[in-house]
């Protein structure tokens, strides 16, 4: 029998953690590691994820899975983007919505970075995106960030007013199955038969 795949994600977001475990268990095994850390500044998400899973895989030691996502809203030139975190405890979600008063192009793209990295070695990441509209207002209690504004494609609801929003979010499963598609191979190559 093949040994199973642990991974050690370190977030400060639990409910990053729920979502991430949901998509990479029972196959991978999810070790949270709930610390704070700081991120480099870039608009690309995936350089942020990549830099910072190899800090943190030296600093700790062991194989690190980051998450960087953010909400890139096309007509405020993919503001707040990979600030979206920073941005939501500053303005929250109705300072966002008044930042797109009158403004009729809603557009936006909601993109997750994913990058693992072992010590000493270099990173490996993954990206997703799923595009949708901001919404008029914050609707609905459920998912956690933009969730509330964010109206994916083909749908005329939100994340926020959507129960089953964890499995119905495209963005960060996207970047998660190509990453667990990569260690189930490595996985598999290196205990070959």
């Amino acid at each position: 029998m093949k040994p199973k795949l642990t991974i050690n994600f370190v977030t400060s977001n639990k409910n990053k953690v729920k979502e991430i475990k949901q998509i990479l268990e029972p196959e991978i095994q999810v070790n949270p590691v709930l610390i704070a850390y700081p991120e480099m500044r870039s608009d690309n998400p995936e350089e942020i994820a990549r830099q910072s899973a190899e800090m943190l895989a030296n600093k700790l030691r062991k194989n690190v899975v980051v998450e960087d996502s953010g909400l890139f809203i096309k007509a405020l030139n993919d503001f707040p983007g990979t600030c979206s975190a920073y941005i939501h405890k500053k303005i929250g979600l109705n300072g966002i919505i008044k930042l797109m008063d009158g403004i009729k192009d809603r557009d936006c793209t909601y993109k997750s970075a994913v990058a693992y990295c072992e010590p000493k070695k270099k990173p490996i990441s993954f990206l997703g995106e799923e595009k949708g509209k901001i919404a008029e207002g914050v609707r609905g209690d459920f998912g956690f960030g933009h969730d509330p504004i964010f109206i994916p494609e083909r749908s005329g609801k939100t994340y926020g007013e959507t129960k089953a929003y964890a499995k119905l979010k495209k963005f960060r499963r996207r970047a998660v199955l190509k990453l667990r598609d990569c260690l189930l191979n490595k996985l598999n190559q290196k205990f070959k038969y």
